[in-house]
Formats: structure tokens, sequence, C-alpha cells
């Protein structure tokens, strides 16, 4: 497992030194959501390539510290390195169309809910959804009220977790991917 810290500076890694370097200060002194913007804007500005497992480890980042919606246009902008073996690929557009949380799964918990698919595993098809709120004017809750693995057609194989655990669903992805 690789604690935060550690994902920061390999995120810092894929920028020029100054950029880098203002990166690392900005989690140095908590500002989180400045540097995953001060990221984004330098990989944009330096054309810098990334994988699309890069790509998904930065919008789960961005989701963590409130973001998402502000840098996935930027993310999705952002050069791919085209390199095959890739396991992740973020799918969400600002078009995708929630799920009834039903269709993904047979749990209550997700009963009301609606689901939007936003990381795929390439290799086994399992799809990460954050499952939201549909807000009274329609728009879906800022945040998500839980995060969901499940395989697309089969709602018996749906695994939950806790809106603060953004990164344990992203590496069950990737574990349940190595086991299955």
């Amino acid at each position: 497992m690789i604690d935060e810290a550690t994902q920061w500076r390999r995120f810092a890694a894929l920028l020029p030194p100054s950029d880098a370097a203002r990166f690392v200060d900005c989690w140095d002194i908590g500002e989180q959501e400045a540097g995953l913007d001060q990221l984004v804007a330098g990989l944009l500005k330096h054309q810098v390539p990334i994988s699309e497992t890069v790509r998904a480890e930065i919008a789960v980042a961005a989701e963590e510290w409130g973001m998402r919606t502000a840098l996935a246009p930027g993310l999705g902008r952002c050069l791919d390195d085209h390199q095959e073996d890739s396991r992740l690929r973020v799918i969400e557009h600002a078009d995708t169309v929630p799920l009834p949380g039903s269709s993904v799964a047979t749990d209550t918990a997700l009963a009301g809910l609606l689901v939007v698919p936003w990381i795929a595993c390439t290799r086994c098809g399992r799809v990460l959804a954050r499952a939201h709120n549909q807000e009274p004017w329609g728009d879906l809750s800022y945040l998500a009220r839980h995060y969901v693995l499940f395989v697309p057609g089969r709602s018996m194989s749906t695994a939950l977790f806790a809106p603060d655990s953004v990164w344990g669903a992203l590496r069950e992805l990737r574990m349940s991917c190595v086991q299955g």
C-alpha cells in the first residue's frame, strides 16, 4: 500500500523540477487542493504524457480533496502516453448517464442512489463508480455517498466502500483483478 505522501511525490516526479518543488510545497503546507490544480496545470503546460493509470490516480486524489469536478476537464485534456499496459482507465465523461443503484447491486444501501461509472479495469472489466443522491433540483450531490466496485451486468459481485475510502476502493479494483 502506498501512503498519500508517497503518492504525492510520485505525482511530483511527473513535473519539471521547479513545478515539482511548488507542488510538493503545497503538500507540506496543507494546500492539497492548490497542489492538485498546479499538477494538472503543469501537466498541460509542459505537455507531459501520462498513462491512463496515472490519470485515474490523479482523479482519485482530486476526488479525495474535493477537486474532481474542477479538475476533470483539464485532466481529460492531459496527453496520453499510449501505453498499452495501462490497467485503469477513467471512463466518466460530462455526458455519462448515471445508473439507478438498483441496476448495479441488490444491496439496499444503493436504493434510491444514482451510480456514476468512473474508472474501469481494462483487464477484467470491473468498474469503480460513485453513488450519489439526486438533489431536489435534479443534480447529483456534490459528495459521493458510497464508492461502488461492480462488474457491469452482474449485480451479485458488488462491493461498497464508505465515502472516506476512495483510495481503498481503487486498491480493491486493482487487487480484485489480480485475484480474479
